[in-house]
């Protein structure tokens, strides 16, 4: 049978709900009375990208405009990729469902150099040329922007424009140039190019040249009428107003499911292997006015439970205990939660440490990323011994059970000492006692140093698997009998290929349409990986990778990324690498002298930091809430029809608990350390069935009208989910409530359902299946026990009456399948409908 859109297809694929594009606080704008459409491309899978701040950023500042629509599209899964190939259904965009080739312009989010090949699988599905010299006419205009534009060359070749540095900052003068060129009609590419290439922050590869000298070295000049650097754009300070307070609250179980409180950009602690300390310079701070009204507002529209504070550093916010105070005293942020995860050891101040008693236990956080008190001081990670210890004990003092370290092996000047000493200190740390009866557990995690471009470092090799398997295999063996202590470490070579992509040039283009041509992607996700591909994929074009990894670069050497200006220099960067030779460290300028590092202007361009604002805080008043008034229950009856019969269970409760906070409806919360609304739900349906009555009972502390109750929610609700009917709930009125049997409709587009089949198992005594259980192993149910009543209705509609009795539930689709004898391609074409005993009218 063939398919025509995703949304037809979504039956075959796990996961459906990443395809549906209807998500609280999505946005959807007529194609007619809009100038320009821009598709925001991920290239990673849904959970990942919906959890990117910048896209979010992006697609709030795009849409703000009436006259632009931004849209979105990310990865997809492997068995999405192989239903859309198979049907020939090109990929599109989730808010419309427009295919991506009939965009303006599709823009690529570029964080990680492990996700490139999902750049050509985007394009491919979409019918979109690899290579921008390839596109003519109305093709879009493929731009990217991110972290890894950095070093833009292993990519270069792909895209018309790349955005160097904050993408808000750059975004909007990009939209109104390209609104502009069309409405003149023109159709000349190369002309829209030119005038892009005069927005600060904006490359445009192909008006640069690239040539190799006698050492093998990319040397990159600008052709002609463009300056011979591109300067990174920055935005000066942390406006309000670019801020996505309405942000897509996403489907299924995203990394990050939560609001994400951007406190700061930038980090001036001048670690000298960390690219993003060095490009996201200055530090910029919200003030605490503007980040307690972003999260009562955030919070409101979106129903987010908890807030995360998302920073480089979040223990570096000036105004850190004053921020925390005001959000747990915040009545608008009652039952929100704030993650505190990460503490910078050495930054716990008393203030502090009574705030944190109040917050969430998650994973708490330390990289000392070196083990030896030298060793840290040549990556100027300036933290003593004293403060790891003391942070880790105060961590375990305050309720933390489970500490995680971060260590880099492989970092320049390493020796065996310096992992040993990673040793020593892990079997010291896992000795600390804390408060409590529960078992205290220290994970290590170690990954391999990988020199980024615009650091100290970027000069320094890196070792090779061999050395890194060596490394990692000293630190285990020495840790192995400690208990307590769980190693983790990250594939070698998956540090290696990022490695490569990394400090790699222009040539690395063929590498990459080599790898994906034989099958590589979602490189990032270990169980995809698979090195061997990558490993010919190297062979066939040629590319060495022991020469863009394994040497030491001369600091005079040209480098493929020395046309991009991240506003730190090179002279400093070199100054840097000589005193981390020298095992000398710089304080951060945030709070000493300036190290002249190159980036601010002080006109415009400085550190930024937020005002103090006075807070108290009482732990016995903030964060309490009026939890202890009477109740009223309510049942709720809702319908899961159409695109949100994908929905899972638990994902669906998500959904409702979300929509009555949003809808403003007072629940009543269970008490405890971590209170949870008291709403439950009836037992759960199996993904893929829709049903007319689906039912949950809430517990209120207002006396809020049944009928606000339906309306509310109906508003607050995504599109498949209506809620019907609301009624008070007594014991007594729920006695009986579960029904002996539930009543289903089976329904299909596509075949006709035997009447001999069914009457076969009609005329029979006993019809004896085997089921998994949960032991592993078989039992066998007689389906006629179960079914009191099957008919074929019509010739492409079965209504079926089924008991519901504890150890004997068979789903519909079971019995269609054994009855009928189909195989799971045409099962999973039908539609079934569970119903109400009573259908509905009207």
């Amino acid at each position: 049978m063939s398919y025509k859109n995703i949304q037809e297809i979504l039956p075959f694929v796990e996961k459906p709900s990443r395809y549906l594009g209807c998500e609280i606080n999505t946005i959807r704008k007529d194609k007619n009375s809009i100038d320009l459409s821009f598709c925001l491309a991920f290239p990673d899978l849904y959970e990942i990208g919906t959890s990117h701040f910048g896209m979010q950023i992006l697609y709030h500042i795009l849409n703000r405009d009436s006259k632009i629509s931004a849209e979105r599209v990310f990865a997809p899964g492997k068995d999405m990729e192989a239903c859309l190939r198979q049907h020939r259904i090109p990929l599109t965009s989730l808010e419309s469902g427009t295919p991506l080739l009939e965009f303006d312009i599709v823009g690529f989010s570029l964080l990680y150099e492990l996700n490139y090949t999902n750049i050509l699988t985007i394009l491919e599905l979409a019918g979109i040329s690899f290579y921008s010299s390839e596109r003519r006419g109305r093709d879009p205009f493929v731009i990217a922007g991110g972290p890894c534009t950095c070093n833009p060359e292993p990519v270069a070749a792909f895209f018309d424009a790349m955005v160097i540095g904050d993408g808000e900052h750059a975004i909007m003068k990009i939209a109104r140039a390209y609104i502009k060129w069309k409405k003149e009609g023109v159709q000349d590419r190369e002309g829209l190019l030119k005038t892009w290439s005069d927005i600060e922050g904006v490359y445009i590869p192909s008006f640069f040249k690239t040539r190799y000298n006698a050492e093998g070295f990319q040397v990159t000049e600008a052709r002609s009428a463009v300056d011979n650097r591109v300067k990174r754009t920055l935005s000066s300070s942390l406006e309000i107003s670019a801020f996505p307070d309405k942000p897509v609250v996403p489907f299924g179980r995203p990394v990050h499911d939560r609001l994400r409180l951007e406190i700061a950009r930038g980090c001036t602690r001048g670690c000298r292997f960390c690219q993003a300390g060095m490009i996201y310079r200055p530090v910029r701070e919200r003030s605490v006015e503007d980040l307690v009204a972003l999260a009562e507002r955030s919070i409101r529209l979106t129903g987010y439970d908890d807030i995360s504070l998302l920073s480089l550093s979040t223990g570096d916010y000036e105004q850190l205990n004053s921020l925390m105070a005001h959000l747990f005293c915040d009545q608008e942020l009652q039952h929100v939660a704030v993650s505190f995860p990460s503490v910078r050891a050495g930054t716990l101040t008393p203030e502090l440490m009574n705030l944190i008693k109040s917050v969430r236990k998650t994973g708490f956080t330390i990289a000392p990323e070196a083990g030896s008190r030298r060793l840290r001081n040549v990556i100027n990670k300036n933290i003593s011994e004293k403060e790891i210890f003391d942070t880790v004990e105060q961590a375990f003092k305050l309720g933390w059970n489970v500490i995680k370290l971060y260590f880099m092996i492989g970092l320049p000047t390493e020796t065996d000492e310096d992992l040993m000493e990673i040793v020593r200190m892990v079997k010291a740390l896992s000795k600390i006692k804390g408060s409590g009866k529960k078992k205290k557990t220290i994970n290590v995690s170690i990954t391999t140093f990988i020199p980024k471009p615009h650091t100290p470092f970027q000069w320094e090799k890196q070792i090779s698997s061999e050395e890194s398997r060596a490394k990692f295999n000293m630190i285990r063996d020495n840790l192995k009998k400690n208990f307590s202590v769980r190693l983790k470490w990250q594939n070698r070579e998956m540090s290696l290929l990022e490695g490569v992509f990394a400090r790699g040039d222009r040539r690395l283009s063929k590498l990459l349409v080599s790898a994906y041509n034989k099958g590589c992607r979602l490189d990032g996700w270990t169980e995809e990986f698979n090195f061997g591909l990558w490993k010919e994929a190297f062979k066939e074009t040629g590319i060495d990778k022991d020469f863009l990894t394994k040497r030491s670069r001369d600091t005079s050497e040209p480098l493929p990324w020395d046309h991009i200006d991240s506003g730190v220099s090179k002279v400093f960067l070199r100054q840097e690498l000589e005193r981390a030779l020298m095992e000398e460290t710089i304080e951060d300028c945030r709070y000493g002298k300036c190290n002249q590092c190159g980036v601010c202007d002080f006109k415009n361009i400085e550190p930024k930091l937020s005002r103090k604002k006075e807070a108290a805080f009482d732990p016995d008043v903030c964060g309490g809430t009026a939890n202890n008034k009477g109740q009223l229950i309510y049942n709720v009856v809702y319908e899961k029809k159409d695109g949100a019969r994908f929905f899972g269970h638990l994902e669906m409760a998500n959904m409702f608990i979300r929509a009555i906070k949003r809808a403003g409806i007072n629940v009543k919360y269970s008490e405890g350390f971590h209170p949870k609304p008291k709403i439950s739900f009836s037992d759960p349906i199996p993904v893929g069935m829709e049903s007319l009555e689906e039912s949950f009972r809430i517990s209120v502390i207002d006396r809020v009208k049944p009928d606000v109750i339906i309306r509310e929610l109906n508003r607050n609700l995504p599109e498949g989910l209506v809620v019907y009917d609301c009624t008070p709930f007594s014991k007594k009125s729920g006695k009986g409530e579960r029904k002996a049997c539930s009543y289903y409709d089976v329904f299909s587009n596509h075949l006709v359902f035997g009447k001999d089949a069914l009457n076969s198992f009609l005329n029979v005594e006993k019809f004896v299946i085997s089921k998994p259980n949960r032991k592993g192993g078989l039992k066998n149910i007689d389906l006629k026990d179960i079914i009191l009543k099957i008919e074929l209705v019509t010739k492409d509609r079965i209504a079926m009456q089924i008991i519901e009795e504890p150890g004997k539930t068979v789903r519909p689709l079971d019995i269609i399948k054994h009855i009928f004898e189909l195989p799971e391609t045409k099962l999973k074409q039908l539609r079934v409908v569970k119903r109400p005993r009573v259908r509905k009218t009207g």
